[in-house]
């Protein structure tokens, strides 16, 4: 038994005042955006001559090609929106089949949804949280089009696997790039490793500036018909004196000049950022593949992750302490928080559990499953990705959105990792309130 829990009336490790809050604005951010205001240019706009206005939206569109040596990039008002252009891009339509994980945000298959197409799910890695590139295989049909692999937590995805398979059956790669920029596969950044690209800039990402997104690929026809699904079908500017809108349905995706000023001050510390996140998550993970119980996050030698999430697997199996997953992540949860150490539960559930999918309400009627472009029965079976289910029962992140490890200091991280070996010195204390079990689960 260790020292006095504070879950318990002990004195809690870790002081708030150590946590830094993000995201960190400097007065250089500030100072770009001040200038984007004062310049009067606030949208893309086109001049009394036709050429287009938007010299920050321009600036960062070619600074983060620069960034990931890619031909195109195409700043948009979020994330999803990247994802679905890319599905649009790819020629995606309705009734086709989309692969992607089980494990991300929701936002992953929204964007499949948003094109009328069919999110098709496929169980992850129990090492990398990634999709299994092992059970893609037997998911693809004649309706497949694309896959969408997740760099989940800052994680490359098994890029060379997954274009194995895109190119046997001639599938579109579409990355999902939202938690991994400045992340490496095999020498190059994730981003210039698909046919097209997907980038959030939400406040939450250690490339965040509150709403924001990037679309990148080095494909001309795909960065044309990604570029016109931006901006209502419109093709910024009119050469030929004509109309300027194609004979297409197309959406507002749109970013603002203040949004793209921010991002280009941010982009040049982002490496910064990522380095800072690499070596405070290097620390915990030192120290806690000491601890029983306990296991780190796997990164391949092949890559590199940004730890966008650090996430870490309890076993209480490991200890001999017999009681359900569910009930010792909550319990060393609570443990956790009460001496100060900022856990959370990113997603409770696969995303085929989600109500939608579900119910398969989707726009209504069960639109687009009973669309009539196919007469596939769809369902999704919760119990068919249990890697995925295991995983959200017995794993936290250490870390939150306003204190992610990523911008902290190591004395942060010093003081995290006290307070977590005083908890499992005390695990007895901890669970013996919880319900037990004599047999395995």
């Amino acid at each position: 038994m260790g020292r006095r829990l504070a879950l318990h009336g002990g004195q809690k490790v870790v002081p708030d005042e150590l946590k830094v809050r993000w995201p960190v604005v400097t007065q250089t951010d500030k100072d770009a955006v001040m200038e984007v205001l004062d310049s009067g240019i606030l949208w893309a706009m086109s001049a009394e001559d036709g050429s287009l206005l938007a010299p920050q939206m321009l600036a960062l569109e070619s600074e983060f090609a620069r960034y990931l040596d890619v031909k195109h990039a195409l700043a948009v008002n979020g994330g999803t929106s990247a994802l679905h252009m890319a599905v649009a891009a790819a020629g995606v339509g309705p009734g086709d089949e989309v692969i992607t994980t089980a494990f991300s945000f929701v936002a992953t298959a929204a964007a499949i949804l948003h094109h009328n197409a069919i999110p098709i799910f496929v169980d992850i890695d129990p090492r990398t949280y990634n999709i299994d590139v092992s059970r893609i295989e037997e998911k693809i049909t004649p309706r497949t089009k694309a896959i969408i692999p997740v760099h989940i937590h800052g994680l490359p995805a098994d890029m060379d696997e997954i274009w194995a398979l895109a190119r046997k059956y001639e599938l579109a790669v579409i990355e999902d790039a939202c938690q991994a920029p400045g992340a490496y596969y095999k020498g190059r950044r994730t981003g210039s490793l698909g046919h097209m690209a997907a980038f959030s800039l939400n406040g939450t990402k250690n490339f965040g500036i509150g709403e924001g997104g990037l679309f990148t690929t080095n494909d001309d026809d795909f960065r044309d018909r990604a570029n016109m699904f931006r901006q209502v079908g419109e093709s910024l500017p009119s050469n030929d004196g004509g109309s300027r809108y194609q004979h297409l349905l197309a959406w507002n995706y749109r970013a603002q000049e203040t949004q793209c000023a921010l991002a280009r001050s941010l982009l040049r510390r982002l490496d910064e950022v990522n380095g800072l996140g690499q070596r405070n998550a290097a620390y915990l993970t030192k120290h806690l593949a000491d601890l029983p119980g306990i296991t780190p996050p796997y990164i391949p030698s092949d890559r590199t992750s940004v730890f966008h999430k650090y996430r870490v697997r309890l076993e209480p199996e490991a200890l001999g302490i017999k009681i359900l997953p569910i009930k010792f992540r909550e319990a060393v949860r609570t443990a956790l928080l009460a001496e100060g150490v900022d856990v959370v539960l990113w997603q409770t559930s696969s995303m085929p559990a989600l109500p939608m999918f579900q119910t398969m309400a989707g726009y209504g009627q069960g639109y687009p499953w009973t669309n009539g472009a196919s007469s596939q029965k769809y369902v999704y079976r919760i119990e068919d990705y249990p890697e995925t289910n295991r995983l959200l029962d017995c794993s936290l992140v250490i870390g939150s959105e306003f204190h992610p490890v990523y911008c902290q200091s190591p004395k942060l991280m010093e003081c995290y990792v006290e307070a977590i070996a005083k908890v499992f010195s005390s695990l007895e204390a901890i669970v013996d309130g919880a319900e037990r079990y004599t047999t395995a689960y």
